[in-house]
């Protein structure tokens, strides 16, 4: 008995052995670029196989020596690669984890494997170890781009707003302030159109490396847009407040940024500036705020810094609640034609009438076209309510022709964003066509804003224009991009100047001046005048005692009035 007792164990054994040795010598076999450590703890040997000497310069041969394999690892990763090695203490039989070598660049996947006897004693243990760089590295390029913009290094949109929720959030329990600045570079797409993309991209690169370097704890940094940045400070006080980091930008952008193709770049920025808790209490409304402050700095003269308040909340909840009136009267083509009469400066004869639209929103209140016109160019209905003005308009003007048979023209504003369409001259001479109207009775009356674009197309469709006879008007002359260089390159045949400077001609001895010289060199070029604005006679005797201007409209020889009115003034004219 105690013979086959004996044969039992004898068998049992060499079964074992046969085991260890077969899970060793499996990994002989192994087709893939990995390390093994084979640890025995029954006889406290250890072996190393396959690439093993890629990895380490060690040799371990002993099963005490398996802890010396801790320090071949990255100070971040030596506890994780600890209880890898010994796993069993967790009470496991296996695994696996990412860690990093020493030399901080290679990183591996340890794949720890236990094996227990039948007593729950740990036999063996292998130590499989392959490289996994170049998937880490994919993995790591996949995590930067979903969070971070690959041309500054900044955060991006989705990432910064994750993490100005985590400051409310926390500024909710700690009581503090949230400050959130939006920075738009100041006439980005034309500096772009100009000088390219590349060179566009480069100025993006370089503003954002410099917002780069504002970030540091409590502050984050983001490129929210294409040429539009984020910045959220916890806490602002100190070189982390508002004040400090706007100071900090202005006086970087104060020098003119060298570019790597040897040139300079000036630019500058519109800031918007909304905080937590006055402003909002949610992160996404804390940038809307920012955003609306930051298109009215925009608004007032680029290059400068505004703040969230109530009362400007107050006026964005007004302005939408009439873009959603505007897009109401569209629809039902809601609006009426007023006209305001010209005279001639000289005779006070009928020059001819400018037309301007009138609104009476749903509630019954009058909007003024200064309030209703922006906001119509903003969410383009300014189109079809420039189609409105100009068939309502000619159809009207037609209707006087055919009745009164005055040598009158129609004068007719038309937005920049009108004139800036393909299909605009062909749209106008359409509706002189449906209404059988002389173009040459026709003027269309452009402001300054149409220079932004490309001067060359400007021109070629206002001699487009000149060509069918329609007479040319620049209005609010003064006030906005023009200069005597492109003035003397337009096809215009009307100069108009501005009211505010009507209203001072009296004033002061600076109007009085602009006006003259306008007026003269307007004569000298071949150009009409127009003085907008005339309300008093006082004003009416100084511009025809002592300029050449050629007409008057205003208050003073005629308001604006509706239909009725014009014809009741060209039936005393008769």
């Amino acid at each position: 008995m105690d013979d086959l007792r004996y044969q039992v164990d004898l068998l049992t054994a060499l079964n074992q052995k046969l085991q260890a040795d077969e899970r060793m010598y499996r990994l002989f076999f192994d087709t893939s670029q990995r390390a093994f450590l084979y640890v025995n703890y029954e006889t406290g040997s250890a072996r190393t196989l396959g690439n093993w000497n890629t990895f380490f310069d060690i040799t371990i041969s002993e099963a005490a020596r398996l802890p010396e394999l801790e320090e071949y690892f990255s100070e971040e990763s030596k506890e994780n690669v600890r209880r890898l090695l010994f796993v069993e203490k967790e009470g496991k039989s296996r695994q696996a984890l990412d860690c990093k070598l020493k030399d901080e660049k290679t990183w591996v996947c340890v794949d720890v494997s236990v094996f227990k006897n039948a007593s729950g004693e740990v036999t063996e243990k292998i130590v499989a170890v392959s490289d996994v760089t170049k998937q880490r590295n994919r993995q790591d390029e996949l995590a930067y781009m979903a969070y971070y913009d690959s041309t500054t290094g900044l955060y991006n949109r989705n990432y910064f707003i994750s993490k100005l929720k985590d400051y409310v959030d926390k500024a909710k329990e700690q009581n503090v302030v949230v400050s959130v600045m939006l920075l738009d570079i100041d006439d980005f797409h034309n500096i772009s159109d100009v000088r390219g993309i590349v060179t566009g991209d480069e100025i993006i690169q370089n503003l954002g490396i410099f917002i780069h370097g504002l970030s540091e704890d409590n502050v984050i940094a983001s490129r929210f847009d294409s040429d539009i940045f984020c910045i959220g400070i916890y806490d602002p006080c100190g070189h982390r407040s508002v004040d400090t980091i706007y100071r900090s930008i202005k006086e970087y952008l104060a020098k003119p940024m060298k570019l790597t193709d040897m040139t300079d770049a000036s630019i500058s920025v519109s800031v918007g500036v909304a905080e937590y808790p006055e402003s909002s209490d949610d992160a996404l409304s804390l940038i809307n705020c920012a955003e609306i402050v930051m298109y009215k700095a925009k608004r007032q003269g680029k290059n400068n810094i505004k703040f969230f308040d109530t009362a400007i909340l107050n006026n964005f909840l007004n302005e939408v609640a009439i873009e959603n009136k505007l897009k109401d009267a569209v629809l039902s083509a809601n609006f009426a034609m007023n006209y305001q009469p010209q005279f001639s400066a000289r005779n006070k004869r009928l020059r001819g009438v400018e037309a301007l639209i009138r609104w009476k929103d749903s509630d019954g209140n009058m909007i003024s076209p200064s309030v209703f016109i922006p906001l119509a160019e903003k969410n383009g209905t300014i189109i079809p309510i420039g189609d409105f003005v100009l068939n309502e308009s000619i159809r009207q003007f037609m209707e006087w022709k055919k009745k009164f048979d005055l040598n009158v023209i129609l004068s007719i504003n038309i937005s920049s964003i009108q004139y800036a369409k393909p299909d605009f001259v062909p749209k106008v001479m359409a509706v002189l066509n449906k209404y059988d109207m002389n173009p040459e009775l026709l003027e269309l009356e452009v402001t300054e804003s149409v220079l932004i674009d490309d001067f060359k197309t400007i021109t070629d469709k206002m001699l487009e224009l000149r060509d069918y006879g329609i007479k040319v008007s620049l209005d609010d002359f003064g006030t906005g991009f023009s200069s005597l260089a492109y003035l003397r390159g337009l096809p215009i045949n009307t100069l108009k100047i501005d009211k505010s400077f009507i209203d001072n001609i009296l004033k002061d001895d600076a109007s009085k001046v602009i006006v003259e010289s306008v007026i003269a060199m307007s004569e000298k070029l071949g150009f009409e005048t127009v003085a907008e604005g005339v309300e008093t006679k006082e004003q009416f005797d100084y511009l025809t005692e002592h300029t050449n201007c050629d007409l008057i409209q205003g208050f003073y020889l005629g308001k604006p009035t509706d239909d009725k009115g014009i014809e009741e003034l060209m039936l005393r004219i008769i």
